[in-house]
């Protein structure tokens, strides 16, 4: 299929063309027919697949098409998402999928001041992308109204949880029209993001591709043991090999990524630190210097990566497992996107092995280990301290039988 079989408006196709999009991924496939029939979906990709293609082209579509949309003002879209960088990208896509329209749109988030985003909103928007916080003291402020929205877009829904604005989110819906459009897009589908898509949409399409479970083909993936006072050192090798030309590396917490960040950079790794308490400019300068490559490595932590879209991102490096298998599959989804290739490392300490075995159980196969390294432990067992006692127990028994 091809985005022309989609009957998509020409200046659309002309826009798709420019970047250099010709074939829809899965979830566009899919998804982009139900929303032009005026449905409302529930969406469930994890990150990597389109999904803001598959929600923002036929939004710029209908808005084109409804006589009313134009002769309406005020704001007729609205895209709630988690992040201030995941905000700037799909505004981005707006920015790309709507250059041939007239359509205007503007980002809002917190973290930076809020005039030039209020003098965007003074001229006039029809389509808006925000984060929670900053929409509803905007619309405290008497700067946004929402009663000509004739869509709601809510993405990345189970990172909403994750970051607490669940009560934000329902304060949000209150202030919606009944009569919408609605379309909600979530990696994962818990029970409470399942309420959460039931409260907001209507006898729902529901369009499911690329499992959470599984893992793209086109990554190479491999764990290094290591303990865990060495991972720095271990890093350090590794990045020797200039072939590692753009790494996203994910620590835990913000102080480890900070700490690990200097260390690189020590050293003469050129590198910088993403996370929440970083200001919204040191966050963008530090994305832009990784994007054009003039710094090689990223260390990030999870909230923050969220909306880090890199082209040709050649490796991710989990240093330190996440406590949640499905993040693993997320996190490396930075990379091998588009049907380019790459290579995902993952670094496992004595304490990690209960972590890297959810991971295996949910991807479904064994993640190839990497023995030969100068820093791999000695005497380093992928059993946790319980199973080797039960082992040893069990063989104790034997002996005892014998």
């Amino acid at each position: 299929m091809t985005f022309k079989q989609l009957n998509l408006a020409d200046p659309i196709l002309q826009a798709l063309q420019n970047e250099g999009y010709t074939n829809p991924t899965p979830i566009q496939s899919e998804a982009i027919p139900h929303i032009l029939e005026g449905k409302d979906l529930l969406g469930c990709a994890q990150t990597g697949t389109g999904k803001t293609a598959a929600f923002s082209i036929p939004i710029i579509q209908l808005l084109l098409n409804q006589k009313e949309n134009k002769q309406i003002k005020g704001i007729k879209a609205l895209i709630l998402t988690p992040t201030r960088e995941l905000a700037i990208q799909i505004g981005d896509s707006f920015t790309a999928y709507g250059r041939y329209t007239s359509l205007r749109h503007t980002t809002i988030f917190g973290g930076v001041s809020q005039k030039a985003q209020t003098d965007a909103l003074k001229k006039g928007v029809d389509i808006l992308i925000a984060t929670p916080g900053r929409l509803l003291d905007l619309i405290n402020q008497g700067f946004i109204n929402l009663s000509t929205l004739r869509f709601f877009v809510l993405d990345e829904a189970d990172r909403m949880l994750d970051m607490g604005f669940i009560h934000d989110i329902k304060r949000v819906l209150t202030l919606l029209p009944k009569q919408r459009q609605s379309l909600f897009f979530s990696a994962t589908m818990p029970k409470e993001i399942a309420n959460l898509a039931g409260s907001i949409l209507k006898n729902p399409v529901t369009v499911e591709v690329t499992p959470v479970s599984s893992t793209v083909d086109t990554i190479e993936q491999s764990v290094y043991y290591v303990n865990k006072p060495e991972k720095r050192e271990l890093l350090i090798e590794l990045l020797k090999d200039k072939s590692m030309e753009s790494v996203l590396v994910f620590a835990r917490t913000k102080h480890g990524a900070d700490k690990l960040a200097k260390s690189l950079t020590r050293v003469g790794i050129r590198t910088e630190a993403i996370h929440g308490e970083k200001s919204q400019n040191a966050r963008q300068r530090a994305l832009n210097s990784f994007k054009n490559h003039s710094v090689r490595v990223l260390v990030a932590t999870d909230i923050a990566a969220r909306g880090i879209d890199v082209d040709m991102l050649s490796h991710v490096i989990n240093y330190e497992l996440p406590n949640v298998p499905e993040t693993y599959v997320h996190r490396i989804g930075r990379t091998g996107r588009a049907g380019n290739s790459g290579i995902a490392i993952a670094f496992c300490d004595s304490e990690e092995k209960q972590l890297l075995r959810d991971i295996h159980k949910l991807i479904g196969k064994n993640i190839p280990v990497v023995k030969n390294h100068p820093f791999a432990p000695l005497n380093f067992s992928e059993k946790t301290p319980e199973q080797q006692k039960k082992t040893k127990f069990s063989y104790s028994r034997k002996k005892q039988r014998c």
